[in-house]
C-alpha cells in the first residue's frame, strides 16, 4: 500500500521528479529528508518496482492550476510529461495493470483492499479513504472516515462483544520523536485480540513496542490491584496472560527509522521503542484510573473496570 505525492519540477539529472520516482531505485520521498517524516518503506523502491511489474501505468499530477500525465510500458516510459487539462486541485492519480506475464493472478479483490484501507482509516485519524469498484455493473463503492481514530477501531473490534470497562481507554504521547498510539478495552470473552502496527504496518509478530505495551499492563495493573487491596500480600501478582485475557487492543507508533526484523516487517527491532512504549503507557493507564474512578473502584457490577481484577483474581473452576 502506498500514497504517492509528486511534486512538479526538474531533477538535477535533466529527468522530472515523477518520472525520477518511477523509473530509479532509492529516489522516495524519504531520501535526502524533508520528504516527510516517517515511512513504512525501508529501501525507497516501493513505486518504482509496481512500475517495472506493470504491463502499462500512467501518472497524472494535478498542481499549478494545470493537470500532466506520464506514461510507462513494464517500466519504460512511453509518454513524456505533458500537459492533459486544467486542474481545480491538487493531488496525484496513479493508474496501473498488473503485467499477466508476470503474476498468476492480477484480478484484485475487493474484500482484500477493504479491509486494508478500512484498516489505515483507523489508524490515521481524521483520514478519508474510498474504495471504488467499477468493474461492475453498478460499481460498487465505500468510505472510510473515523475522527475516532483506534477508539472508533476498539469499538469495530469489540463489535458482537460486551464491554466490561464502557470507556475505551486512549493513549497518545510522543517521546524522543516516537509517537505512541493505544486504545484497549475488556470485553466478556476470555481470549486477547492485540493488534500492533510500526507507521501504519500491521507488525503481525509484535515486536519491541508491543513488548513495551505489555511490560506496562502487566505492572500497572498489578501496582493497581495492590494498592486498591483486591491483590492481598499473600496473593502472588497477576501475570501477563492473565491481565491480558478478555483484552482487546491496538498499538500503533509512529518512528522515525525503523528497524524490523526481515524485508517483510512482521516484527520491529528497535530496542529504544520498548522503554518509550513502556514509560507512556505506563503513565496513560496511570492517568486514566485517576480520572476515572468510578471505574476503578467500584466492583459490584459487571460494567466497572475494576470487574476485570476480579475476574483475574477468581477464576473459574476448570
Amino acid at each position: 500500500m502506498m500514497v504517492v505525492v509528486f511534486q512538479q519540477g526538474m531533477h538535477e539529472s535533466g529527468m522530472s521528479a515523477v518520472e525520477l520516482v518511477l523509473t530509479k531505485l532509492h529516489a522516495g520521498g524519504k531520501f535526502g529528508g524533508g520528504g516527510y517524516k516517517v515511512s513504512g518503506g525501508l529501501h525507497g523502491v516501493g513505486i518504482s518496482v509496481v512500475n517495472a511489474l506493470s504491463e502499462w501505468t500512467k501518472v497524472q499530477v494535478s498542481q499549478n492550476g494545470i493537470v500532466q500525465e506520464i506514461s510507462f510500458a513494464r517500466g519504460h516510459k512511453t509518454s513524456e510529461l505533458h500537459e492533459i487539462g486544467k486542474a481545480e486541485g491538487t493531488g496525484t492519480t496513479v493508474i496501473f495493470k498488473p503485467d499477466a506475464e508476470i503474476f498468476e493472478t492480477t484480478v484484485f479483490s475487493f474484500d482484500t483492499l477493504k479491509m486494508r484501507l478500512q484498516e489505515l482509516a483507523f489508524l490515521n485519524k481524521g483520514l478519508r479513504i474510498t474504495l471504488s469498484d467499477l468493474r461492475l455493473e453498478e460499481p460498487r463503492v465505500e468510505s472510510f472516515h473515523y475522527e475516532g481514530g483506534l477508539v472508533s477501531f476498539i469499538t469495530f473490534l469489540n463489535e458482537n462483544k460486551e464491554a466490561i470497562n464502557p470507556t475505551v481507554i486512549n493513549i497518545e504521547n510522543t517521546k524522543d520523536d516516537v509517537v505512541v498510539d493505544v486504545a484497549l478495552q475488556y470485553n466478556d470473552s476470555y481470549s486477547e485480540n492485540l493488534l500492533s502496527f510500526v507507521n501504519n504496518i500491521n507488525t503481525i509478530d509484535g515486536g519491541t513496542h508491543l513488548s513495551g505495551f505489555r511490560a506496562a499492563l502487566t505492572r500497572t495493573l498489578n501496582d493497581y490491584g495492590r494498592k486498591s487491596g483486591l491483590i492481598k500480600e499473600s496473593e502472588s501478582n497477576l501475570s501477563g496472560e492473565d491481565v491480558r485475557e478478555g483484552l482487546t487492543a491496538v498499538v500503533s507508533v509512529k518512528v522515525l527509522e525503523p528497524q524490523f526484523e526481515g524485508q517483510t516487517k512482521t516484527k520491529l527491532g528497535n530496542s529504544e521503542v520498548k522503554g518509550i512504549t513502556d514509560v507512556i503507557v505506563t503513565e496513560g493507564l496511570k492517568t486514566f484510573f485517576e480520572e476515572h474512578p468510578q471505574d476503578a473502584k467500584k466492583s459490584s457490577k459487571k460494567q466497572r473496570w475494576q470487574a476485570v481484577l476480579v475476574r483475574l483474581l477468581v477464576k473459574p473452576a476448570t
